[in-house]
């Protein structure tokens, strides 16, 4: 069909026309319909679609998540316990505000029954807390044989409480015996009272920041 042909067709009578053009016509028509539809509705529905997948996905990865956690809760309960076990048995070894005094003793005690000479034997006039336990420094000199200072050290070692020693130093002292500088520090645990007002404080000072 030449072009003079195709503008003489009537367009109000649309059933004279010939069966190729309307054929055209018709296909024509469906792939406007068929874009106008994706431009306003399909176009929507496609982004909503790959929205919900997206969703299903990381629902789907989060239930695997879940339902491993469920299936391995006594495994992590068990552990736990062992913790709380484990947590239990290092408090007992930190002091509270009455036993301090005895361990200070006993530190006195272990020099003394190695046949040391306390030189210095100053606590902190100030501890330094933590969250829940609070740290006591202190300051020691002794004197004594190379193998009493050993043995000292031991001792200190082995007592049912937590102490360390630290920033040892070693120098001749008299008679031929060394001097030990160090800093022994003690541990006590916090009481209720103390934490509640250790907590009170961080909360204040977050909130002047």
């Amino acid at each position: 069909m030449t072009l003079d042909e195709l503008r003489s067709l009537d367009p109000k009578n649309i059933g004279s026309w010939p069966l190729a053009v309307k054929a055209i016509s018709l296909l024509l028509l469906l792939v406007l319909v068929v874009l106008l539809g994706y431009w306003f509705d399909w176009s929507n529905q496609l982004s909503e679609i790959n929205t919900l997948r997206e969703r299903e996905a990381t629902l789907r990865t989060s239930f695997v998540d879940k339902k491993r956690q469920a299936i391995n809760l006594p495994a992590y309960q068990k552990q736990l316990e062992d913790i709380e076990q484990a947590f239990g048995a290092l408090l007992k070894q930190l002091p509270n505000r009455s036993e301090m005094d005895a361990l200070l003793t006993d530190i006195n005690q272990a020099g003394l029954g190695r046949g040391l000479q306390f030189e210095l034997f100053k606590p902190a006039s100030q501890e330094t807390t933590s969250e829940f336990y609070a740290e006591l420094p202190i300051n020691i000199r002794v004197t004594g044989s190379y193998h009493e200072l050993g043995a000292f050290a031991s001792d200190i070692a082995q007592l049912p409480r937590i102490v360390t020693l630290n920033d040892i130093s070693l120098n001749a002292g008299r008679d031929g015996n060394l001097a030990m500088d160090a800093i022994a520090k003690t541990f006590r645990y916090l009481d209720e009272n103390e934490i509640a007002r250790q907590r009170k404080a961080a909360q204040a000072a977050a909130k002047k920041k």
